[in-house]
């Protein structure tokens, strides 16, 4: 009897129902090791369940599934390209179907999710949310974070123009300003709450300024100079240690010198000016410039300066950050890690806060600022790490990771973050230039609309100081508050449209 078309889809559907089973089984097991790895790091019970999606997800991310999600969108089914949540509940809830569309006897098919359990992780999510960022405002779910400039501590009219819009949260860099500075601060901002009749609900991120790597001027230096493509300097420890008449900077962190190695890349003021080690010396590397703007670049103090092929020694906290954990863990409602690389550097920001006096319930939420090559390949120890111990929230610090991946790199690995994240229950924050123009010159570009609209899939979305920042809140609210209508983290949200109304 020859084979039927159904005959041929139930052999299919039941191929199908075999490979997901397997694949359920074995995300399970490599789930649980990954966890039982992690152990030392969860102390939160109300983590561990977070901490055990991830390590799930992370096992489901390790195969190339393209090939399965074709064969299950086929029936109408669901890719598992929104399991980042609820990644066994995907995996179970696709199983069940499968074996009911394949005839499976009713004694060996899975058990449907209940739905409590398949959206717990979004429930999570939201919590640590409430717990990291705070109530938010009534007409969004995206938090608005904005840096303070040092004139915050006796500008309230600025203040009050953040509060009245709903802003959320306020970031002090503590690579700026000094102690009596950064209180004036806040206690301007609690005084302003008071005026409004508000309760004193804006967090406040006290982000500590890591080791800046930034060039400097050697003294008795006369000019700047001006590199293009093909010129070369001297990276240099001081100025007895270059040849001499050639150019030379320093570096605030010398000792990062002897850390370099012939070939390394070498990326100064954001990316603008780019070259990489030809020649090593006692004390100096030679730069050779590869990558410059046409009318070239002139070297000033203070630039930054990013080393991403190099693995080097250097403290994520520093002896400045030390010194003001004291002030910061009595007043910061969440502490900035700079310069994060692994597990290790959460422990010690973990230690040093304890040593300052905030402990268990009273502990400040950490917030781990990605932004190199080690901290995205460390990401999710990182999150264990920090979130096992602490509320906790990621940020993208989209900068530096530009410059330390390269730009071509930035989009896929800001998703990337995003994705985890979503599986660890952490909140992320969506930062750097977020529409800069607008907040710096009073107009934005159309390429910073849709960067602010992506902001949506974060939790947080975080705007820099500038004449204009009470516009590019405004702004940023209402794109916010309009995308969250049609978004939600990776998810379509299908509510009617308007806009074609009128050709029905």
């Amino acid at each position: 009897m020859p084979t039927t078309v159904a005959d041929k889809t139930s052999l299919h559907l039941a191929n199908l129902y075999t490979e997901l089973e397997a694949l359920r089984a074995d995300i399970a097991d490599e789930g649980e090791g990954l966890v039982d790895q992690w152990a030392s790091w969860i102390r939160r019970a109300d983590f561990a369940p977070s901490a055990r999606n991830l390590a799930c997800y992370l096992a489901l991310r390790r195969r190339d599934l393209c090939a399965l999600q074709e064969e299950l969108t086929r029936f109408g089914l669901s890719s598992l390209g929104r399991s980042e949540s609820r990644t066994l509940e995907s995996l179970a809830a696709t199983t069940a179907l499968v074996a009911r569309a394949a005839g499976v006897p009713e004694a060996r098919q899975p058990a449907l999710p209940a739905r409590g359990d398949f959206i717990a992780g979004n429930r999570r999510l939201e919590e640590e949310c409430l717990r990291v960022f705070g109530v938010p405002s009534p007409q969004r779910r995206t938090r608005i974070m904005v840096t303070l400039p040092d004139a915050a501590a006796d500008d309230s009219e600025l203040l009050r123009g953040l509060l009245q819009r709903g802003v959320e949260l306020v970031r002090i860099n503590c690579a700026h300003g000094d102690e009596a500075n950064w209180a004036a601060m806040i206690d301007r901002l609690r005084a302003t709450e008071r005026k409004l009749g508000l309760p004193p609900r804006t967090r406040v991120l006290m982000d500590l300024a890591g080791p800046k790597l930034r060039t400097t001027v050697f003294a008795g230096a006369s000019d700047k100079p001006r590199f293009g493509v093909g010129d070369s300097f001297w990276l240099a420890r001081a100025p007895s240690d270059v040849p001499t008449g050639e150019r030379a900077i320093g570096c605030s962190l010398p000792e990062v010198i002897g850390q370099l190695a012939h070939g390394d890349p070498v990326w100064v003021d954001d990316g603008e000016l780019g070259g990489q080690v030809t020649e090593r010396r006692h004390g100096a590397v030679r730069v050779q410039i590869t990558h410059a703007p046409s009318d070239g670049k002139r070297l000033k103090a203070d630039k930054g300066l990013n080393f991403p092929a190099s693995e080097l020694a250097v403290p994520a906290l520093t002896e400045a950050d030390l010194a003001a954990l004291p002030f910061v863990a009595r007043h910061a409602d969440i502490v900035g890690y700079s310069f994060v690389q692994g597990a290790d550097d959460v422990a010690r920001l973990q230690s040093a806060l304890e040593s300052a006096g905030r402990r268990g319930a009273q502990a400040p939420a950490l917030l781990m600022k990605i932004e190199t090559r080690r901290a995205v390949r460390n990401l999710p120890e990182i999150i264990v790490a920090a979130a096992g111990r602490n509320p906790a929230a990621v940020m993208i610090a989209r900068g530096d990771l530009a410059v330390e991946l390269g730009y071509q790199r930035l989009a896929e690995i800001q998703e990337e973050i995003l994705w985890l994240c979503e599986a660890a229950s952490v909140p992320v924050v969506w930062a750097t230039q977020v529409l800069e123009s607008l907040a710096k010159r009073g107009q934005p570009s159309r390429g910073e609309i849709t960067d602010a609209a992506m902001g949506v899939r974060a939790e947080c979305v975080m705007l820099n100081k500038g004449p204009y920042i009470l516009d590019a809140v405004d702004l940023l609210a209402d794109v916010l508050q309009r995308m969250e209508a049609h978004q939600r983290k990776k998810t379509a949200r299908l509510r009617a449209l308007q806009s074609w109304q009128a050709l029905f």
